[in-house]
């Protein structure tokens, strides 16, 4: 199907109040649409049927689901547009960073105090839009970032969210699967060779280390990478890529995403020592951010499912951002300030003719 028949399809079924899914995977020249023909609120436990899942970030085992079998398919080629991705001015805010930067702090001593090794802290911003079209979102947002997964979901009952995000959680084909440990963020200049400093390669190790300790509850056959620099839009992160068997029907695409969610890279380690922390210090309800998604296939013995990063969600004319970061013991509140800026850049670049 022609990509602006695409648009007007989806414009349709939002006025309409119907749900829909489309995404587009990293490198991928296609995007895919799941159109739902009425307003069910569809939710699944075991990921054995077609279609495409949400997941919040506390999830219990239990996710949103658009399937398959109950909407209309459809399938374009990206429309290859001229869009700019120029940097997007955020005013300065000093309460809000003085606000987050205390909030770092505190982590920080917790990290001191031996509670834990990292803890990540988010927080969220709101921009008003001018005039929302989710025509343009859907231009913008899977033609600027190529590289990252791109999709726009909507239900009556959770509003539109949508984001382009770097970080696989699992992909599985037939009998195997692979996965990745993301951790630590700079932006993307021209220095060459890219340089990493203690802070983020010790991040990235506790990530690594964290992930393969949570699969081999699972599976034991596992190989993992050396660390090398991922490109996310306009920043760099470490990156590992680690892959195993799913075996004995023991490792299954469910037991590995439950095994696997939340990740180090969007809740910390020991796990529920920082969730525990989040959820008294963060101040609100991440709803689906840090969570995950994607689309299952062949019963679940094909998907992508990722990690909900550099996402938004947008509702009354308002796009509500969220970003994060890992807190070490070697973070700097100011840093770690200027790092969640940075990634409230991704969405922004999106949102800018709207703004």
């Amino acid at each position: 199907m022609d990509f602006s028949l695409l648009t007007e399809k989806i414009s349709k079924q939002l006025k309409e109040n119907l749900p829909f899914v489309v995404y587009s995977l990293p490198l991928e020249e296609k995007v895919f649409a799941l159109l739902q023909k009425d307003q069910t609120r569809f939710t699944i436990t075991e990921m054995t049927q077609n279609g495409f899942v949400l997941a919040p970030f506390e999830y219990d085992g239990n996710a949103l689901f658009i399937p398959e079998n109950v909407s209309e398919k459809i399938e374009s080629e990206i429309l290859n547009s001229d869009n700019e991705a120029a940097k997007t001015l955020i005013a300065k805010n000093a309460a809000e960073e003085k606000e987050y930067s205390e909030k770092v702090a505190k982590t920080i001593e917790k990290i001191k105090r031996r509670k834990a090794y990292k803890i990540v802290l988010s927080r969220f911003k709101e921009f008003p839009l001018k005039d929302f079209s989710v025509e343009l979102l859907l231009n913008r947002l899977f033609s600027i970032y190529p590289t990252a997964f791109r999709y726009i979901w909507y239900h009556p009952q959770t509003g539109l969210w949508c984001g382009a995000t770097p970080e696989t959680l699992v992909q599985v084909e037939k009998d195997s699967f692979k996965t990745m440990a993301l951790a630590g963020t700079q932006p993307l200049t021209d220095k060459v060779p890219v340089v990493w400093g203690p802070k983020e390669l010790d991040e990235q190790q506790l990530v690594t280390d964290a992930i393969t300790n949570s699969l081999q509850r699972v599976t034991s056959v596992l190989k993992v990478s050396n660390p090398h620099t991922h490109r996310a839009g306009s920043l760099l992160h470490l990156r590992t890529d680690i892959t195993g068997i799913l075996k004995n029907g023991k490792a299954t695409l469910t037991t590995i995403a439950a095994a696997l969610h939340p990740t180090p890279a969007v809740c910390g380690t020991p796990q529920k020592f920082a969730k525990e922390f989040i959820h008294e210090n963060e101040g609100y309800d991440r709803e689906f951010y840090t969570g995950f998604l994607g689309p299952i296939r062949e019963n679940g013995a094909t998907a992508s499912l990722m990690v909900n990063l550099r996402c938004m969600k947008i509702e009354n004319n308002t796009a509500r951002i969220f970003v994060g970061g890992g807190i070490t013991i070697g973070s700097q509140p100011s840093d770690e300030w200027q790092e969640t800026q940075n990634k409230m850049q991704t969405m922004l670049q999106v949102l800018q003719p709207m703004l």
